[in-house]
């Protein structure tokens, strides 16, 4: 390891022990180059959400082998969002509905939260103030969702990227994307595997919201769930634009109702599967939702 390496880290680990508990929790989710995260969500046999479980609660494997859990956090932990919508001329109905339901994911969402909004057609832009890179204020994300560039035609994996690129400055180490579009992709320069290989590799969760018409021969609904399976989110399919809203409902209680859990992880290149468990003394066995494994470096898909 590079001496510069080892003073950072030496400091961060000086820096992290002056802090409270949970203080420490979260700054060695942020400096600890080698910790691998898992985004968990936790059910019982009806698929309720199951809310409360401390740590002793979870039993984590490597490659089928026990390992300690390093860090831990509770449900409803701060995040840094994006909100990702589509400007093409085809959303021109559609825009008072959108509007009205990504701003109703910023207020569902935890007041902690630092979101940015990026829009985008042929061509992706930030909604926020130039020198704002994130705002938890609702009336500051209220203006930016509402600042419609209506025309043209969809550049979503090009809007992806840049939402990443935004992303690298993220205040949080939990990252989120959700996304509203209404049809396929149909103009971008990147690829659907460059965006999909990029938010892999940054441990990005999308959570995309296909709002298509059966007459659009561009909509690709497989795309969006593909996104979402293997980033670890879920893709949403409105049947009524009525129902977009509470979709973003819904996907703002999901985030707020998951588990982080955090272990050192080896640095050798390779593949490592991933097993976490949780039970309860009063539940029994409890379902969880988390990533099937990891490889060093980068992230590996999700698993159901």
């Amino acid at each position: 390891m590079h001496i510069r390496i080892q003073r950072a880290l030496f400091c961060g680990l000086v820096a992290t022990l002056a802090l409270p508990l949970g203080a420490q929790q979260e700054f060695a989710i942020r400096a600890d180059v080698t910790l691998v995260q898992l985004h968990a969500r936790v059910t019982d046999s009806k698929g309720r959400a199951v809310l409360g479980l401390d740590k002793d609660a979870f039993q984590l494997f490597v490659d089928n082998t026990p390992q300690p859990i390093g860090v831990f956090q509770g449900e409803d932990g701060p995040v840094t969002a994006g909100i990702v919508v589509d400007n093409s001329a085809s959303m021109a109905p559609k825009r008072q509905q959108v509007i009205a339901a990504a701003l109703a994911f910023a207020r569902a969402s935890n007041p902690k939260d630092e979101m940015f909004v990026l829009h985008f057609n042929d061509h992706a832009r930030l909604g926020l103030p130039s020198g704002t890179p994130f705002s938890g204020r609702i009336p500051e994300l209220e203006s930016a969702i509402a600042a419609f560039d209506l025309g043209g035609t969809t550049a979503f994996y090009d809007a992806l990227l840049l939402a990443q690129s935004q992303l690298q400055s993220a205040g949080y180490s939990r990252k989120v994307l959700l996304t509203i579009t209404d049809g396929g992709d149909n103009s971008s320069q990147a690829t659907l595997n460059e965006a999909l290989n990029g938010a892999m590799k940054a441990g990005i969760v999308v959570y995309p919201i296909g709002i298509f018409s059966e007459d659009d021969r561009d909509r690709n609904p497989k795309v969006l769930s593909k996104i979402a399976e293997q980033t670890g989110g879920e893709a949403f399919f409105p049947e009524e634009l009525a129902d977009v809203t509470k979709a973003c409902i819904n996907i703002a209680e999901n985030i707020r109702k998951q588990y982080t859990v955090g272990f050192r992880g080896l640095d050798d290149g390779q593949y490592h599967s991933i097993r976490l468990t949780a039970t309860d003394p009063k539940l029994g066995p409890l379902h969880v939702e988390t990533r099937a494994g990891y490889i060093a470096g980068g992230v590996a898909p999700t698993s159901r």
